[in-house]
C-alpha cells in the first residue's frame, strides 16, 4: 500500500485525531501462542475487507492477520451499503479467522461473536454502554436516542476462512455524521477516545471470545455466546419489521436468538418465524 502523498497534509492535520501506532499495536497484540499473528496499518484503502480477502485467497495472509486502515474510501456494510467517515475518526479493520475444527454450519455465529467482543471491549476501554442490534450493528445512546456507531461484515475467503470487518465511529462530531441516525463514542460520552487502547481492547476481547467459542467446537450454548448475545441485544423484546430477501416483510415481536444465531419473531397470527438474513427495523417496545 503506497503512503499518501505528503502534499495532502490537510486531510491528516487534525491534532485531535493522531495516527495509530502500528509498532505499539504489534507489541500489545502479537504474542507466542496467541491468535493474532500480524498487524498492518495502512493510511488509506478502499475496503479492508476486500484487501484482506484478496490477500487470504492469494495465500498471502493466514489466520490471525489484522488489517487496519486510517481511512476507508469504499468501506462496505451489509447489502452493499457504503461506510464512510473522516480519516482517523474511527476504527476500521478486518481480521482473518479460520476455525477449522468448528463445523461450517456454526460459522454464522462469527459476526454475532464479533459483536459481543466489540461491545465488551468498548465497555471496558471507553466506558460506553453499548447494545447490539441483530445481526451486526453496534448501538450507543446519544441524548437519550439510540444511534448506530458501528457495524460488522463477515465474508468468506475461500478455503482461507472468514474475513470479519469492523467499523466503529470514535470521534465523529455531530456535523460529520453521514446520517442523523448515526452516532459515535465521542457523542455517547466515552471516557476515552484514544484509538490505540480502544483497538487493543476490542481485539483482545475478540481473541478471548473466539478462543472460548472454538474450544466449545462452535457450540453457542457451551461457550456462553448465545446467552451473552441475547443479554446485550437491543432487538429482543421489541416489535420489529424484518425486510427479507425477495422483497418480503414480516412484523412481529423479537422473542429469541436461536441456536443458529437467527432472530425468532412471534407474529400476530401466533407463528414463530426464524429470520436468518434481512434488515431489521426497530418499531417499538413490545
Amino acid at each position: 500500500m503506497t503512503p499518501r502523498d505528503a502534499s495532502d497534509d490537510s486531510r491528516w492535520s487534525d491534532l485531535d485525531r493522531p495516527p495509530l501506532n502500528a509498532a505499539a499495536l504489534r507489541r500489545g497484540l502479537v504474542r507466542e501462542g496467541g491468535l493474532w499473528r500480524d498487524v498492518e496499518v495502512v493510511p488509506s484503502t478502499g475496503s479492508t475487507n476486500t484487501d484482506l480477502v484478496d490477500l487470504a485467497t492469494g495465500g498471502k495472509a493466514g489466520e490471525g492477520a489484522i488489517l487496519v486502515a486510517e481511512e476507508q474510501t469504499a468501506g462496505k456494510g451489509r447489502l452493499d451499503r457504503q461506510w464512510t467517515a473522516p480519516a482517523r475518526s474511527g476504527l476500521f479493520f478486518s481480521v482473518l479467522l479460520n476455525p477449522a475444527e468448528v463445523p461450517v454450519a456454526r460459522w454464522g455465529w462469527l459476526p454475532l461473536l464479533t459483536g459481543v467482543a466489540v461491545a465488551t471491549g468498548l465497555s471496558r476501554s471507553a466506558g460506553v454502554d453499548t447494545a447490539l442490534k441483530w445481526p451486526n450493528d453496534l448501538l450507543v445512546t446519544v441524548g437519550g436516542e439510540e444511534r448506530k456507531a458501528g457495524g460488522i461484515l463477515a465474508e468468506r475467503a475461500g478455503n482461507a476462512g472468514v474475513v470479519v470487518g469492523v467499523g466503529i465511529n470514535v470521534t465523529l462530531r455531530e456535523d460529520e455524521l453521514p446520517v442523523p441516525q448515526a452516532g459515535s463514542l465521542l457523542l455517547a460520552g466515552a471516557v476515552s477516545t484514544d484509538r490505540d487502547p480502544l483497538l487493543r481492547a476490542v481485539l483482545r476481547s475478540l481473541e478471548e471470545w473466539y478462543g472460548r467459542w472454538r474450544a466449545a467446537v462452535g457450540d453457542p450454548v457451551v461457550s456462553g455466546l448465545q446467552e451473552t448475545y441475547a443479554a446485550g441485544c437491543a432487538t429482543l423484546g421489541r416489535v420489529v419489521r424484518a425486510e427479507l430477501p425477495g422483497e418480503r416483510e414480516v412484523t412481529g415481536e423479537a422473542v429469541a436468538i436461536d441456536g443458529d444465531g437467527r432472530l425468532v419473531l412471534a407474529t400476530g397470527d401466533g407463528v414463530q418465524e426464524p429470520v436468518g438474513a434481512g434488515d431489521i427495523v426497530h418499531l417499538r417496545l413490545a
